[in-house]
C-alpha cells in the first residue's frame, strides 16, 4: 500500500540522516506529556515481537497472479480452479446455485462488500466480485475492473449467490507470525445439487511458503511490464543485474534506479 511505502521512504531518511552524524532528540519517545509513549501510547513502550533483523524482507507478499486486494488473492486462485472444473464437466457459471467462502475475519470485514459497486476501487476491494468475475471467464485482468467489463449482468446475478462465512483456523492463522497465511476455500452448489469439491487456498502464489512456485511467475510479469519502456538490449541489461544476487547486492542503489531511465 502507499502508506507502507511512505513508511519505508521515512526509515530510509532517518537512517541516512543518522549515519550522516545528525544527532536526533534523545527524550523524543520519553519525554513527559509531549514524547510519543505518553500522546499516542498511554505512556507505554513499544513492545515488539521479535529482536530488529530481516523477518519482514523475508516475508514480502508479492502480488503476483491477480490484480486483487490481498485478502482475496486466494479465493480469486481458487475461483479459476472451479471455472476449469466447471469446464471440464461441461458446465459454466450459470449452472451456480450457489458459492460458500470461508475466509479469515479481515477480509469479511474489509472486502465483504454488498450492494452496488460504483468504480474500479469498489470492486478490487469487493471478494464476491474479485470471485465472481473468474467464475464466469477463467481470469481477473486489471481491465476486468473497468465499467464495461462490470457491466455484464451475470456477474451481479452471480455475486448474489456468493456469502461468505468466518473460518476461525484462516483468521488464527492470519495472525500467527510464523504462518501469515490468507487462507479462502471456495464450495459450490450446482442448480442440480451437485456439490463440488471444496478449494482451499490457504496461501497466496506470493507468499514465502511459495516462493519457488512464485519466483518465476514473479519474474515473467517483471519481463512483461519492462517490455514495453525498454529496447531488447537494455531489458537483457536490467535482466542480468536482477538475477544476479552478487551483482545486485553490490551495486550502488542510484546507479540501479539508472537503470530504469529511458536511454
Amino acid at each position: 500500500s502507499w502508506a507502507a511505502g511512505d513508511a519505508c521512504s521515512r526509515a530510509v531518511n532517518l537512517a541516512l540522516l543518522v549515519q550522516k552524524g545528525e544527532i536526533g532528540l534523545p527524550s523524543v519517545l520519553t519525554a513527559k506529556t509531549w514524547g510519543f509513549y505518553d500522546v499516542l501510547f498511554k505512556g507505554k513502550p513499544f513492545e515488539f515481537q521479535r529482536p530488529y533483523g530481516s523477518y519482514v524482507m523475508e516475508n514480502v507478499l508479492f502480488k503476483i497472479s491477480f490484480p486483487a486486494e490481498f485478502h482475496a488473492q486466494t479465493a480469486v486462485e481458487a475461483a479459476v480452479t472451479v471455472h476449469m472444473k466447471l469446464a471440464e464437466m461441461g458446465k459454466t457459471s450459470d449452472d451456480i446455485k450457489s458459492v460458500r467462502i470461508r475466509t479469515q475475519e479481515a477480509a469479511i470485514r474489509i472486502i465483504d462488500k454488498q450492494g452496488p459497486l460504483d468504480n474500479f476501487a469498489d470492486r478490487d476491494h469487493a471478494i464476491n466480485y474479485m470471485v465472481a468475475f473468474p467464475l464466469i471467464h477463467g481470469r481477473l485482468t486489471t481491465e476486468d475492473y473497468t465499467d464495461a467489463a462490470a457491466s455484464d449482468p451475470r456477474i451481479d446475478a452471480l455475486r448474489g449467490k456468493i456469502f461468505c462465512v468466518e473460518e476461525k483456523q484462516f483468521s488464527t492463522d492470519y495472525h500467527d507470525p510464523e504462518k501469515r497465511s490468507i487462507g479462502n476455500a471456495l464450495l459450490v452448489e450446482l442448480n442440480d445439487g451437485t456439490v463440488l469439491d471444496e478449494v482451499v487456498v490457504e496461501y497466496p502464489i506470493g507468499h514465502k511458503r511459495r516462493r519457488q512456485e512464485g519466483i518465476p511467475v514473479l519474474m515473467s510479469k517483471f519481463e512483461r511490464h519492462i517490455k514495453p519502456h525498454f529496447e531488447e538490449a537494455h531489458q537483457k541489461k536490467i535482466l542480468d543485474v536482477v538475477t544476479d544476487a552478487k551483482t545486485l547486492s553490490s551495486m550502488p542503489v542510484d546507479k540501479f534506479t539508472e537503470l530504469f531511465v529511458k536511454p
